[in-house]
Protein backbone atom coordinates (compact mmCIF):
# COMPACT_ATOMS: atom_id res chain seq x y z
CA UNK A 1 0.00 0.00 0.00
CA UNK A 2 1.80 3.08 -1.24
CA UNK A 3 0.32 5.58 1.24
CA UNK A 4 1.26 3.39 4.26
CA UNK A 5 -1.96 4.31 6.05
CA UNK A 6 -3.24 1.83 8.67
CA UNK A 7 -6.95 2.54 8.20
CA UNK A 8 -9.41 4.23 5.89
CA UNK A 9 -9.61 7.48 7.86
CA UNK A 10 -5.83 7.90 7.85
CA UNK A 11 -5.74 7.03 4.15
CA UNK A 12 -8.44 9.57 3.34
CA UNK A 13 -6.52 12.21 5.30
CA UNK A 14 -3.41 11.36 3.26
CA UNK A 15 -5.34 12.11 0.06
CA UNK A 16 -6.46 15.45 1.50
CA UNK A 17 -2.86 16.25 2.46
CA UNK A 18 -1.60 15.77 -1.12
CA UNK A 19 -1.34 19.19 -2.84
CA UNK A 20 -0.22 18.35 -6.38
CA UNK A 21 -3.29 17.70 -8.56
CA UNK A 22 -2.12 14.59 -10.41
CA UNK A 23 -0.64 13.30 -7.17
CA UNK A 24 -3.93 13.79 -5.36
CA UNK A 25 -5.81 11.97 -8.12
CA UNK A 26 -3.30 9.10 -8.01
CA UNK A 27 -3.50 8.93 -4.21
CA UNK A 28 -7.31 8.83 -4.37
CA UNK A 29 -7.25 5.96 -6.84
CA UNK A 30 -4.69 4.06 -4.74
CA UNK A 31 -6.80 4.42 -1.59
CA UNK A 32 -9.89 3.24 -3.48
CA UNK A 33 -8.03 0.16 -4.73
CA UNK A 34 -6.60 -0.55 -1.28
CA UNK A 35 -10.02 -0.29 0.38
CA UNK A 36 -11.61 -2.61 -2.17
CA UNK A 37 -8.80 -5.15 -1.79
CA UNK A 38 -9.18 -5.24 1.99
CA UNK A 39 -5.81 -3.62 2.64
CA UNK A 40 -7.43 -0.84 4.68
CA UNK A 41 -9.45 -1.38 7.85
CA UNK A 42 -11.96 0.69 9.74
CA UNK A 43 -10.20 2.71 12.47
CA UNK A 44 -10.44 1.46 16.01
CA UNK A 45 -11.50 4.97 16.99
CA UNK A 46 -12.49 7.71 14.54
CA UNK A 47 -10.81 11.09 14.95
CA UNK A 48 -13.31 13.88 15.47
CA UNK A 49 -14.26 16.45 12.85
CA UNK A 50 -12.42 19.12 14.81
CA UNK A 51 -9.17 17.29 14.03
CA UNK A 52 -9.66 17.49 10.26
CA UNK A 53 -7.15 19.84 8.59
CA UNK A 54 -8.10 21.75 5.42
CA UNK A 55 -7.03 20.00 2.22
CA UNK A 56 -3.63 20.83 0.76
CA UNK A 57 -3.74 23.04 -2.33
CA UNK A 58 -1.35 23.57 -5.24
CA UNK A 59 0.20 26.97 -5.93
CA UNK A 60 -1.98 27.28 -9.06
CA UNK A 61 -4.68 28.04 -9.98
CA UNK A 62 -5.01 31.45 -8.41
CA UNK A 63 -8.37 31.73 -6.63
CA UNK A 64 -10.50 34.78 -7.48
CA UNK A 65 -14.14 35.84 -6.93
CA UNK A 66 -16.58 33.97 -9.23
CA UNK A 67 -17.18 37.03 -11.39
CA UNK A 68 -13.48 37.19 -12.31
CA UNK A 69 -13.07 33.72 -13.84
CA UNK A 70 -12.53 33.65 -17.63
CA UNK A 71 -15.53 33.67 -19.96
CA UNK A 72 -16.45 30.35 -21.55
CA UNK A 73 -17.64 31.09 -25.08
CA UNK A 74 -17.44 27.71 -26.71
CA UNK A 75 -17.11 28.95 -30.29
CA UNK A 76 -13.40 29.59 -29.69
CA UNK A 77 -10.55 27.36 -28.50
CA UNK A 78 -9.85 29.78 -25.63
CA UNK A 79 -13.47 29.57 -24.50
CA UNK A 80 -13.44 25.78 -24.60
CA UNK A 81 -10.19 25.70 -22.63
CA UNK A 82 -11.78 28.01 -20.04
CA UNK A 83 -14.77 25.64 -19.75
CA UNK A 84 -12.60 22.55 -19.38
CA UNK A 85 -10.36 24.32 -16.86
CA UNK A 86 -13.41 25.18 -14.77
CA UNK A 87 -14.56 21.56 -14.93
CA UNK A 88 -11.08 20.32 -13.98
CA UNK A 89 -11.22 22.62 -10.95
CA UNK A 90 -14.60 21.21 -9.96
CA UNK A 91 -13.35 17.64 -10.29
CA UNK A 92 -10.17 18.44 -8.32
CA UNK A 93 -12.25 19.85 -5.48
CA UNK A 94 -14.70 16.96 -5.75
CA UNK A 95 -11.86 14.53 -4.92
CA UNK A 96 -11.36 16.40 -1.65
CA UNK A 97 -15.10 16.56 -1.00
CA UNK A 98 -15.42 12.77 -1.24
CA UNK A 99 -12.39 12.00 0.92
CA UNK A 100 -13.24 14.72 3.44
CA UNK A 101 -16.70 13.17 3.74
CA UNK A 102 -15.11 9.79 4.52
CA UNK A 103 -12.52 11.16 6.95
CA UNK A 104 -14.86 13.62 8.66
CA UNK A 105 -18.09 11.63 8.78
CA UNK A 106 -17.17 7.96 8.34
CA UNK A 107 -17.59 7.42 12.07
CA UNK A 108 -20.81 9.45 12.38
CA UNK A 109 -23.11 7.86 14.95
CA UNK A 110 -26.11 8.34 12.64
CA UNK A 111 -24.71 5.78 10.20
CA UNK A 112 -25.96 2.37 11.37
CA UNK A 113 -22.97 0.22 12.27
CA UNK A 114 -24.18 -2.49 9.90
CA UNK A 115 -24.04 0.02 7.02
CA UNK A 116 -20.74 1.76 7.80
CA UNK A 117 -18.73 -0.18 5.24
CA UNK A 118 -21.41 0.40 2.62
CA UNK A 119 -21.23 4.14 3.34
CA UNK A 120 -17.47 4.12 2.77
CA UNK A 121 -17.87 1.90 -0.31
CA UNK A 122 -20.14 4.49 -1.89
CA UNK A 123 -17.96 7.53 -1.17
CA UNK A 124 -14.74 5.70 -2.06
CA UNK A 125 -16.41 4.98 -5.40
CA UNK A 126 -17.33 8.65 -5.80
CA UNK A 127 -13.80 9.78 -4.93
CA UNK A 128 -12.31 7.27 -7.35
CA UNK A 129 -14.61 8.53 -10.11
CA UNK A 130 -13.75 12.17 -9.39
CA UNK A 131 -10.03 11.40 -9.57
CA UNK A 132 -10.49 9.65 -12.90
CA UNK A 133 -12.65 12.54 -14.17
CA UNK A 134 -9.96 15.06 -13.22
CA UNK A 135 -7.33 13.15 -15.16
CA UNK A 136 -9.63 12.82 -18.18
CA UNK A 137 -10.31 16.55 -18.25
CA UNK A 138 -6.70 17.55 -17.74
CA UNK A 139 -5.61 15.11 -20.42
CA UNK A 140 -8.00 16.85 -22.77
CA UNK A 141 -6.62 20.23 -21.70
CA UNK A 142 -3.11 18.95 -22.45
CA UNK A 143 -4.25 17.96 -25.93
CA UNK A 144 -5.30 21.60 -26.36
CA UNK A 145 -1.88 22.88 -25.16
CA UNK A 146 -3.21 23.86 -21.73
CA UNK A 147 -3.12 22.43 -18.23
CA UNK A 148 -4.91 22.76 -14.93
CA UNK A 149 -3.61 25.85 -13.12
CA UNK A 150 -3.17 27.98 -16.25
CA UNK A 151 -6.29 30.04 -15.50
CA UNK A 152 -7.77 31.47 -12.31
CA UNK A 153 -10.62 29.66 -10.56
CA UNK A 154 -12.94 30.30 -7.64
CA UNK A 155 -13.43 28.50 -4.34
CA UNK A 156 -17.23 28.22 -4.29
CA UNK A 157 -17.31 24.43 -4.12
CA UNK A 158 -15.00 24.20 -1.13
CA UNK A 159 -16.74 27.14 0.55
CA UNK A 160 -19.87 24.96 0.59
CA UNK A 161 -17.86 22.17 2.22
CA UNK A 162 -16.62 24.48 4.94
CA UNK A 163 -20.13 25.71 5.70
CA UNK A 164 -21.30 22.12 6.28
CA UNK A 165 -18.21 20.77 8.06
CA UNK A 166 -20.12 20.28 11.31
CA UNK A 167 -22.99 18.09 10.09
CA UNK A 168 -23.23 15.07 7.77
CA UNK A 169 -26.87 15.75 6.90
CA UNK A 170 -26.02 19.31 5.86
CA UNK A 171 -23.02 18.14 3.83
CA UNK A 172 -25.14 15.59 1.95
CA UNK A 173 -27.93 18.11 1.35
CA UNK A 174 -25.61 20.74 -0.13
CA UNK A 175 -22.73 18.86 -1.82
CA UNK A 176 -24.32 16.01 -3.79
CA UNK A 177 -27.95 17.15 -3.64
CA UNK A 178 -27.45 20.79 -4.64
CA UNK A 179 -24.04 21.22 -6.25
CA UNK A 180 -23.70 17.90 -8.05
CA UNK A 181 -27.39 17.91 -8.94
CA UNK A 182 -26.79 21.27 -10.60
CA UNK A 183 -24.20 19.56 -12.76
CA UNK A 184 -26.95 17.25 -14.03
CA UNK A 185 -28.91 20.33 -15.09
CA UNK A 186 -26.17 22.15 -17.00
CA UNK A 187 -23.92 19.45 -18.43
CA UNK A 188 -26.22 18.25 -21.25
CA UNK A 189 -26.28 21.79 -22.66
CA UNK A 190 -22.50 22.01 -22.49
CA UNK A 191 -22.20 18.71 -24.34
CA UNK A 192 -24.48 19.90 -27.13
CA UNK A 193 -22.63 23.19 -27.46
CA UNK A 194 -19.30 21.38 -27.69
CA UNK A 195 -20.68 19.10 -30.36
CA UNK A 196 -21.99 22.12 -32.25
CA UNK A 197 -18.45 23.53 -32.13
CA UNK A 198 -17.16 20.18 -33.50
CA UNK A 199 -15.25 19.51 -30.29
CA UNK A 200 -16.41 15.93 -30.03
CA UNK A 201 -13.47 14.84 -27.89
CA UNK A 202 -14.36 17.29 -25.12
CA UNK A 203 -18.04 16.38 -25.47
CA UNK A 204 -17.16 12.71 -24.98
CA UNK A 205 -15.31 13.49 -21.74
CA UNK A 206 -18.27 15.45 -20.39
CA UNK A 207 -20.64 12.65 -21.37
CA UNK A 208 -18.73 10.17 -19.21
CA UNK A 209 -18.76 12.63 -16.31
CA UNK A 210 -22.48 13.36 -16.69
CA UNK A 211 -23.50 9.70 -16.71
CA UNK A 212 -21.44 8.90 -13.62
CA UNK A 213 -22.55 11.99 -11.70
CA UNK A 214 -26.10 10.61 -11.70
CA UNK A 215 -24.78 7.85 -9.46
CA UNK A 216 -23.04 10.37 -7.21
CA UNK A 217 -26.28 12.29 -6.67
CA UNK A 218 -27.94 8.93 -6.08
CA UNK A 219 -25.45 8.10 -3.32
CA UNK A 220 -26.20 11.45 -1.71
CA UNK A 221 -29.94 10.82 -1.86
CA UNK A 222 -29.65 7.32 -0.36
CA UNK A 223 -27.47 8.34 2.53
CA UNK A 224 -29.44 11.50 3.21
CA UNK A 225 -32.51 9.28 3.54
CA UNK A 226 -30.64 6.93 5.87
CA UNK A 227 -29.48 9.77 8.12
CA UNK A 228 -32.99 11.24 8.26
CA UNK A 229 -34.38 7.82 9.16
CA UNK A 230 -31.87 7.48 11.99
CA UNK A 231 -32.84 10.96 13.24
CA UNK A 232 -36.57 10.17 12.73
CA UNK A 233 -36.76 13.32 10.62
CA UNK A 234 -38.82 13.96 7.49
CA UNK A 235 -36.34 13.92 4.56
CA UNK A 236 -38.13 16.51 2.42
CA UNK A 237 -38.58 19.20 5.07
CA UNK A 238 -35.12 18.50 6.52
CA UNK A 239 -33.50 18.88 3.10
CA UNK A 240 -35.27 22.16 2.46
CA UNK A 241 -34.36 23.56 5.87
CA UNK A 242 -30.69 22.60 5.48
CA UNK A 243 -30.41 24.03 1.98
CA UNK A 244 -32.03 27.30 3.05
CA UNK A 245 -29.58 27.52 5.96
CA UNK A 246 -26.37 26.53 4.20
CA UNK A 247 -26.78 27.43 0.52
CA UNK A 248 -26.93 31.05 -0.56
CA UNK A 249 -29.78 31.89 -2.92
CA UNK A 250 -32.48 29.74 -4.42
CA UNK A 251 -31.83 26.81 -6.72
CA UNK A 252 -31.48 27.82 -10.35
CA UNK A 253 -33.78 26.58 -13.07
CA UNK A 254 -34.08 24.89 -15.50
CA UNK A 255 -33.87 21.48 -13.86
CA UNK A 256 -33.06 18.18 -15.51
CA UNK A 257 -36.05 16.46 -13.94
CA UNK A 258 -35.36 13.05 -15.49
CA UNK A 259 -31.73 12.82 -14.40
CA UNK A 260 -32.63 14.03 -10.91
CA UNK A 261 -35.42 11.46 -10.69
CA UNK A 262 -33.08 8.74 -11.95
CA UNK A 263 -30.76 9.71 -9.08
CA UNK A 264 -33.57 9.38 -6.53
CA UNK A 265 -34.08 13.12 -6.00
CA UNK A 266 -37.82 13.83 -6.33
CA UNK A 267 -39.22 17.14 -7.52
CA UNK A 268 -41.01 17.94 -4.29
CA UNK A 269 -37.63 18.12 -2.53
CA UNK A 270 -36.17 20.94 -4.61
CA UNK A 271 -38.96 22.74 -6.47
CA UNK A 272 -40.01 24.75 -3.38
CA UNK A 273 -36.43 26.10 -3.28
CA UNK A 274 -36.35 27.12 -6.94
CA UNK A 275 -35.97 30.57 -8.34
CA UNK A 276 -38.78 31.31 -10.79
CA UNK A 277 -38.29 30.23 -14.38
CA UNK A 278 -39.02 27.38 -16.76
CA UNK A 279 -37.86 23.83 -16.19
CA UNK A 280 -37.21 21.15 -18.74
CA UNK A 281 -37.94 17.45 -18.93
Amino acid sequence: MSLSAPDIQAAALAVLATPEPRGKAAAARTVAADWRSGALSLPGEWRTSAAMPPPARPAAPTLVPPGEVPRRRLNSPHGRIALLHAIAHIEFNAIDLAFDLIARFGGDARIPESQRRAFIDDWIGVGDDEARHFVMVEDRLNEMDARYGDLPAHSGLWDAAESTAHDLAARLAVAPLVLEARGLDVTPGMIERLRSANDHDSAAVLTVIYNEEIGHVGAGARWFGTICSTMEADPQSTYQALVRKHFKGGLKMPFNFKARQDAGLPEDFYLPLAQTGPGFA
